[in-house]
C-alpha cells in the first residue's frame, strides 16, 4: 500500500476495513478511559509493535495526544544496530520519529530474561526523563498463552498462571499498559501490513535455545489436537478472576505483615510462619519488589527453596533476588545485597 493511502487509512480510522476499524475502536475506547496527555510506545519492528504504532498514530489524528516512540537496541546480536535503523527509517517515512536507545550492559546469560529487565529499566528511565507516566507495549493474545504455558512448565501457582494484567507499574512510578492483550496476532499482522507495507522479523524468535520459541512452536500441534488458544485464554481469564479475589486478601496480609524503612524490609516472622506456602511465596516476592522496585516475580522454585531454608532451626542468612535475608529479633529482615 502506498504511503498516501496508508496515511488516509490512519486519518479516517480504517473505515474501509471493518475489522481494522473495529480494532481501532477497541483501542480508542481503552485509551479514552486512561485519558493521559502523553504516552511512550515500546517499538521493536515486529508486526505487534508496528500495529501498536499504527493505532497510536490514528489515535493522534483523532485526539492530538502526544506519543513518544522508543526502541531499545539490546546490542546482543551483530546486526541489531542496523535493524534498529531500518525500523527508524520505515517510521520516518510516515512522519513518526523513533528514538533508539542503545543498551551498554553486556548480556551473556539468561539472555531473554535479562534483556527484558534491561529493556524495562531503559524505557522507565526514558519515561522519567521526559515526564511520561504511561508506557504502552504490544503484548497480545498469543503472548498471554505463551506466558501461561511457560509458567505452567515451571510449576507456577495461581498468580503466575493468571492472565497478564493490562495495567501494572514499573518501579512503582511508571504505568505499564498493554492495550492489545485481547487481540490476535493475525489481526495485528494485517494492520501493520496495511499501514507500513511490511514488518521486521527478529531472528532470535526462531532460535530453539529459547524456551519461548519452543512454546511458540507448540501452537500448531496443539491446535491439531483440538486445543485452541481461545480455549486456553478462557481458562487464563477464569484464573484471573480467582487471583483478583486472592489479591484482595493478600493486600490485607501485606499491610499487616510487611514494614518498610529506607534501607530494609521487615517481615513479622511469627505471623509469616503461620501462613500457608502460597501466601509466604507471595509475601517474599512482594517484599523483594518493594525493596528493589523489581517488576517481575522470582521463579516459584527459588522462593520455595528459600522458605524451606527459613524453616530450618539453624537458619542464619540467605540470599535471593539480590537481597539478603537475616533474622532480626522477631522479624525477617531483607536488605539489598552489596555487589
Amino acid at each position: 500500500m502506498s504511503k498516501k493511502n496508508s496515511s488516509v487509512n490512519l486519518k479516517n480510522e480504517f473505515k474501509d476495513f471493518p475489522d481494522l476499524s473495529n480494532l481501532f475502536l477497541n483501542f480508542k475506547n481503552k485509551l479514552d478511559s486512561l485519558n493521559k496527555k502523553n504516552y511512550a510506545v515500546a517499538v521493536s519492528g515486529g508486526p505487534d509493535s508496528l500495529a501498536l504504532v499504527a493505532l497510536t498514530k490514528a489515535y493522534f489524528y483523532n485526539k492530538k495526544t502526544k506519543f513518544y516512540y522508543v526502541l531499545v537496541d539490546h546490542n546482543i546480536r551483530k546486526n541489531s544496530a542496523k535493524e534498529a535503523k531500518q525500523v527508524q527509517n520505515l517510521l520516518k517515512k510516515h512522519q513518526i520519529n523513533l528514538k533508539i536507545i542503545l543498551n551498554k550492559k553486556k548480556i551473556t546469560k539468561n539472555i531473554q530474561g535479562l534483556a527484558r529487565n534491561t529493556r524495562y529499566e531503559l524505557l522507565s528511565s526514558y519515561c522519567k526523563r521526559n515526564n511520561i507516566k504511561t508506557l504502552l507495549t504490544a503484548h497480545n493474545l498469543e503472548d498471554q498463552v505463551e506466558t501461561f504455558l511457560i509458567r505452567l512448565s515451571r510449576g507456577s501457582g495461581l498468580k503466575g498462571l493468571s492472565s497478564m494484567s493490562p495495567l501494572t507499574k514499573i518501579d512503582n512510578k511508571i504505568n505499564l499498559y498493554r492495550p492489545l492483550l485481547d487481540i490476535k496476532k493475525n489481526s495485528l499482522i494485517k494492520l501493520s501490513k496495511n499501514v507500513f507495507g511490511k514488518y521486521f522479523k527478529d531472528p532470535s524468535n526462531k532460535n530453539l535455545k529459547y524456551l519461548r520459541t519452543k512454546v511458540r512452536n507448540l501452537k500448531g500441534p496443539l491446535e491439531k489436537s483440538g486445543i485452541e488458544y481461545d480455549q486456553i485464554i478462557k481458562s487464563i481469564n477464569n484464573l484471573a478472576l480467582s487471583k483478583a479475589t486472592l489479591d484482595e486478601y493478600l493486600k490485607k496480609i501485606f499491610e499487616d505483615t510487611i514494614r518498610k524503612t529506607k534501607k530494609e524490609i521487615l517481615l513479622n516472622f511469627k505471623k509469616f510462619n503461620r501462613l500457608n506456602k502460597e501466601i509466604k511465596i507471595a509475601l517474599i516476592n512482594e517484599s523483594i519488589k518493594r525493596l528493589k522496585n523489581n517488576y517481575y516475580s522470582l521463579r516459584f522454585k527459588k522462593v520455595e527453596n528459600l522458605i524451606v531454608n527459613l524453616g530450618q532451626k539453624n537458619f542464619k542468612q540467605a540470599t535471593l533476588g539480590g537481597c539478603i535475608f537475616v533474622l532480626k529479633k522477631d522479624n525477617l529482615c531483607l536488605k539489598i545485597e552489596k555487589t
